[in-house]
């Protein structure tokens, strides 16, 4: 009897191999499918928070087809080199200039020969030359096109003002309560009335810059300007050049020779208050920089889960998942610029702070 159950059952897996096959081939299939979908999303999420050479609007990657506006290229290598990014061909070609060859490597330009040529050290990192860049990438040509549309809109809010006696007309009726919401609620309350007006138009320019910028991020367009550090790092800059030049007697006092201590205890302080005016604009930087980038990545994630779920359950929860994300990250790019402009005029605050006499 166990004989032939045994034989039975060998019978019946011999039978049914094929067919294990055949399914441990299409689960492998699914498998390679699936991490190809993935790494294509994460690329594609890569591209999409990189900064660019050429403004794509829309692109086609299965016919290799591109429809957008090349930026010019403006490198110092031995001299001025002029010329515009469509010979880099979206990084598969060799530019040639006056002789010199660069090529387009993880969104970088390297000097290299006729052929391409990347050299590598121990790590895998290019070890060619690479000129000075000063390029007028995507994220440039944006910060342009927002200075443009904020010198335009706040030019006409002040003839507004002065041909109707302070009644804004037209867009600016939109913007004057922003306008006030700014000076009353963010530069007097931590200015001060006595100093806040000198602040007002940094804390204007920069709460309207980052609040723009950060809406151009959430278009279809693929900007992401405020999730580049560099951005953030010349923003934060600003603040710090502006508190360091404007503070008072009374700031550096503080900082230096901290009254109301003991004398050992000033020689202590003075080193982490140095060390603190520089943490304040590190923070400023850090904190846009990581949020504008923290937000993009997730909702470029979640919307990516519908081309992996292929389903109407997973795709549908997916899609309404993205968006409320994308409703909700319409408060985040005003909360950002906010909290940018907020902490700016508290700093700007306490470089005016004056010496308060307890007799």
């Amino acid at each position: 009897m166990r004989r032939e159950f045994t034989e039975k059952i060998l019978l019946v897996l011999f039978v049914l191999a094929p067919f294990f096959t055949w399914a441990q081939h299409e689960t492998t299939e699914s498998a390679h499918g699936e991490e190809s979908k993935r790494e294509g999303i994460k690329a594609f999420i890569d591209h999409h928070l990189q900064d660019s050479y050429y403004f794509i609007l829309t692109e086609d990657e299965e016919a290799g087809t591109h429809v957008g506006i090349p930026l010019p290229v403006i490198l110092w290598d031995n001299g001025l080199k002029v010329f515009s990014s469509s010979k880099f061909h979206h990084g598969e070609t060799v530019a040639e200039v006056d002789g010199n060859h660069y090529a387009l490597y993880h969104n970088k330009i390297y000097k290299t020969d006729a052929e391409g040529t990347i050299n590598y050290d121990d790590h895998h990192h290019p070890t060619n030359a690479k000129p000075l860049d000063f390029s007028i990438t995507k994220n440039v040509v944006t910060m342009l096109l927002v200075s443009f549309l904020m010198f335009w809109l706040f030019r006409n809010l002040a003839v507004s003002y002065a041909k109707n006696n302070g009644i804004p007309t037209g867009a600016g009726r939109f913007f004057e309560p922003l306008v006030v919401f700014v000076r009353d609620e963010i530069a007097v309350p931590n200015i001060g009335e006595k100093h806040y007006k000198k602040y007002m138009s940094f804390l204007l320019t920069i709460f309207f810059f980052i609040w723009f910028l950060n809406l151009l991020g959430m278009t279809p367009l693929g900007v992401n300007v405020t999730g580049n550090i560099a951005v953030t790092f010349g923003l934060a800059l600003l603040t710090f050049l502006i508190t360091t030049f404007t503070a008072n007697k009374n700031y550096w006092g503080h900082i230096f020779w901290m009254p109301g201590v003991p004398k050992l205890m000033r020689i202590v302080l003075a080193p982490i208050e140095v060390l603190g005016m520089f943490i304040k604009p590190f923070s400023l930087m850090i904190r846009l920089y990581a949020n504008m980038t923290a937000g993009h990545v997730v909702l470029m994630s979640i919307i990516g889960l519908m081309f992996i779920f292929k389903n109407w359950i997973g795709s549908t929860l997916s899609f309404g998942l993205a968006f409320a994300l994308s409703i909700l990250e319409l408060l985040v790019a005003a909360l950002q610029a906010y909290i940018f402009t907020m902490l700016s005029a508290l700093y700007f605050g306490m470089a005016n702070e004056e010496h308060h006499d307890d007799h």
